[in-house]
Parts: C-alpha cells; structure tokens; sequence
C-alpha cells in the first residue's frame, strides 16, 4: 500500500482532540448513503410502475395491429396468416373489429369503443381472459337463454341456431356506471344507421351481458366492451371483413423489428403499428418523469458531497504542519493531491455502497415496510381501489443502478479537488514559520 493512501486512512481516523473532523466525517458518509438510497428507491418505483403499466396495456390490447390505410375495413384478412405467421418472434394472430357505440340501460348511457373479436383466437393475443372477473369468454358465442345470474355461469351451453349470439362483457367500471350485471340486456347503438324520409335511424340492438373485465386501468375498464366478431360484422353490416388484425409476438421489446418485417412482408396499403407507437405520448411523459425524479433525487448525493468539501477543508486547515513537513521531506503536489483526494474517496465509496446496501434492502421488502408505516400511522399509503395496485411495483434495472453508483463516486471525486488543490498549494516555510 502506497504511503498516500495510509497517511489517507490515518486522517480519516482522526486523534481524540479531532473529534468533531471524525464526526463531520461520519456525517459526510451517512449523507451519500441517504441520498443513493433514496435515489434507487425512486428510481425502482418508477421502474416498477412502468413496467406494470406496460404489461396492463400489452394485455388489453395486442402487441402489433395491422389495418388498411384509407379502408374503414380490411377484405381477405385472413390471406395476410400465412406470410405473417412464418416471421420469426410471431406467436399468435386474431381478426378484430373497432367501432365506437354508445350503450345504454334503464337511466344511463354511455359512450364506449366496441370490439368485436374471436374467443377462441382473443385470448392467445390479449389477456382478456385472465382478466375477467365475471363469466367467461366463450359465453360471446353462447346461447344464454338459461344465464344463472347469481353463479355468473351459463347452465346449458348450447350453441346458437343462427350462429350469432348477441352478448357482451362490460369493463368493471363500465358495467359499474351502466348499473348492468351479469344476465341483464342493454342497448348498443349505432350512429350509423339506416336512412328514411324521416332522416337517419340509428341502428340499435339489445346485448346481455355475459361478463365482466378488470384490466387495472381505469380508461379501458371504463370505456371499452367486448362482442363476439360475428356479432360485430352483423351488427355493423360488414359482411365477412374486419377492421384490422391483432399480433402477439414473443418479445414485447423487439416488436420495432417485427413490424419492418411484417410492413416488407405485406407491402402497401396495410398498416402496422406497434405497442410503443400507440402509446408514445404515455410512454415520453413517463420517460420525461423519470427523468425528472432522478435529477431531483441526484440533488441529495450533490448536497452530501458539501459535506465531503468542508470535511476535507477542515482536515487541510487541521493538517497544515503536517503537510509542511511532507513538502519538506519531498513530497510533491500531485501527491499532496492524491492524499486528500483519496480521503474524500473514501468518503464517498463508502457511503455509496451503504446507500446501495440500503436501496437493494428497501427495495426488496418494500410491502412490509409500507405495511408497518400504515399499522403505525392508520393511513393508506397507496389504496388498492384508486392505484389498482395489490402490492407497490419496485424493480431495480442493472443500468440504471450502475449509472447511480458511478454518479455519485464522480460526484465525490469532484468534490475532492477544490481541497485536494488548497493542500497542495500550501506553503511549507508559512506553515511552520511560527513552530
């Protein structure tokens, strides 16, 4: 070991008349250990909510749509399986159709986009049938004329005799404003209707509701039902066409790729769009937030390395003779430098990885915490009807904990050099001029 780096250790010790330099220095690491602690705290937070935010969206809707340009609807869907299926991170494929209605029951109405869709082929895409709290996806295409409203379940599954089965499942929050339960009918009405001397009729046709969904989001639970595709080409008059088609891929993070495969694949006129694109302005709010928090957190480790800066200029003024006599006996300024720059060091990378011990600890049993805090204080910290939340989402990402270790080092390192430079700048013969 290098003599700076044992005279380093040995200030950082201090004597028993330097008690208060000792203190301020213990204080100077318990400063950079708060301040990185808090930082991969909120950093985690924030990761975990958009994580969990992320898998709410991928699970309402399909990873990749594919539509027509200029064409409400999409002919010969169902050509477009082949050349897509056999793009490699494709898993499954499923035909929808978007429409916005408005539905209506005894006193309420509300307006709503309606999605037509194939059970059998809607849950290999979206999570809609984990979702559901109340009956099942199958029962879109089921006779429910023996609905046991009080089990949510169909007595007698029996098929329509003219194939279409006019039912549909509500979002909890929907369902909850429509007051509709499971077995009750509604109204589904179109704007587009049919037109008479009278003007135009809206079409409208009366649903049961067959079950309900909760996706942990407020605007899809509140403003997005579900029919059968057979249901949704009848009741819009489309025929055998869709309005586009649903793709779930293996990989939600590689679906930028998939999508210049499949627009090579398809060419022109089809349209595909991915996740991300869909929600770029949620995801550059959350991105910008982020962003925020940890500028602000990083102000913390910036206040504490302050500390490193006075601690070091004490021990320069404390360490005065001492310095002297090193210059005197060779010592050179680059040295006197490395002296105190490793003080303040090891200062910070001590603190540091405290903050780091304490961040990966809260981070891990962050639920019990927030437990104990509730049972103490009787409060609700993050209540699970407004926040959709079982438990608080923390997830540590390996980037964006090794960018807070190594900023707060440099940050220490910086705050070295103003002492670090002071020390080796001192004059010998002023030092001891009076000894």
């Amino acid at each position: 070991m290098k003599y700076e780096t044992l005279i380093a250790l040995r200030y950082l010790k201090g004597k028993k008349k330097q008690a208060f330099i000792s203190m301020i220095t213990w204080i100077s690491v318990l400063g950079v250990a708060v301040g990185v602690t808090a930082l991969l705290v909120v950093i985690a937070v924030m990761t975990g909510f958009g994580e969990d935010l992320k898998h709410k969206i991928v699970g309402a809707y399909s990873h990749i749509i594919i539509t027509e340009y200029g064409q409400p609807s999409m002919e010969n869907y169902k050509d477009i399986y082949g050349k897509v299926e056999k793009i490699e991170g494709v898993v499954a494929m499923a035909p929808f159709v978007l429409n916005q209605v408005m539905l209506t029951s005894p006193g309420k109405t509300s307006g709503v986009v309606l999605r037509g869709i194939d059970p059998s082929l809607e849950e290999k895409v979206t999570d809609l049938k984990k979702n559901l709290t109340v009956g099942n996806l199958q029962f879109l295409e089921l006779d429910t004329s023996s609905f046991d409203v009080e089990k949510g379940e169909v007595v007698e599954e029996e098929e329509v005799t003219d194939g279409i089965a006019y039912n549909i499942i509500l979002g909890k929050e929907l369902a909850r404003s429509l007051d509709a339960k499971f077995g009750e009918e509604i109204t589904v009405v179109t704007p587009t209707g049919k037109m008479t001397p009278m003007g135009m009729i809206p079409r409208m046709k009366k649903f049961k509701v067959c079950g309900i969904f909760d996706s942990g989001m407020y605007e899809y639970d509140a403003g997005l039902a579900y029919i059968s595709l057979k249901a949704a080409q009848s009741f819009f008059r489309l025929g055998d066409t869709v309005t586009g088609v649903e793709v779930k891929v293996t990989d939600i993070y590689k679906t930028t790729g998939i999508v210049k495969e499949i627009e090579k694949e398809l060419g022109y006129p089809f349209h595909v769009r991915d996740w991300v694109h869909m929600n770029k302005n949620l995801f550059s709010a959350l991105r910008m937030e982020k962003i925020a928090m940890f500028i602000i957190m990083a102000l913390i480790v910036l206040v504490a390395s302050f500390n490193i800066v006075s601690t070091l200029i004490m021990v320069v003024m404390e360490k005065g003779k001492e310095i002297a006599i090193l210059k005197s006996m060779g010592a050179t300024k680059g040295q006197i430098m490395k002296i105190f720059t490793i003080n303040g060091l090891i200062i910070g990378i001590t603190g540091t990885l405290l903050g780091f011990a304490g961040g990966v600890l809260i981070v891990e049993n962050i639920d019990p915490i927030l437990a104990f805090i509730e049972n103490i204080f009787h409060i609700r910290i993050f209540p699970g009807d407004i926040y959709q939340l079982d438990k608080l989402p923390a997830q540590m990402e390996m980037a964006d904990t090794l960018m807070i270790v190594i900023g707060s080092i440099v940050i220490s390192f910086l705050a070295t050099l103003y002492p670090a430079w002071r020390a080796s700048r001192l004059d010998p013969i002023e030092a001891i001029r009076y000894e």
